[in-house]
């Protein structure tokens, strides 16, 4: 019976392997022939995606959260010249 859970720990740790794998060459390529300086990097790489992926949520979330915010916006404008006028006081020179 326990040769049996052996075996599934170990063909659990080669899955965990082949996962890290897999992600660590999704962020990029190996950083050095060294394995465990490669792995150091890919977590520092891994560290700065979370970062970016938080802050990218808090940024979405605010622009969900306030989407439909109802605000009265007035815009008055001193300007009261029609487009004619406009001609006129140029001298008809208007490009």
């Amino acid at each position: 019976m326990e040769g049996c859970t052996t075996i599934k720990r170990i063909r659990e740790m080669k899955h965990r392997n082949n996962v890290w794998r897999l992600f660590a060459k999704a962020l990029g390529e190996k950083a050095s022939k060294c394995d465990r300086e490669s792995d150091t990097i890919a977590l520092i790489r891994m560290f700065i995606f979370t970062t970016y992926l938080i802050t990218n949520a808090f940024i979405v979330a605010g622009v969900i959260k306030h989407w439909n915010d109802k605000q009265d916006v007035q815009v008055s404008s001193s300007v009261s010249q029609t487009k004619e006028e406009v001609i006129l006081k140029a001298g008809g020179n208007v490009l």
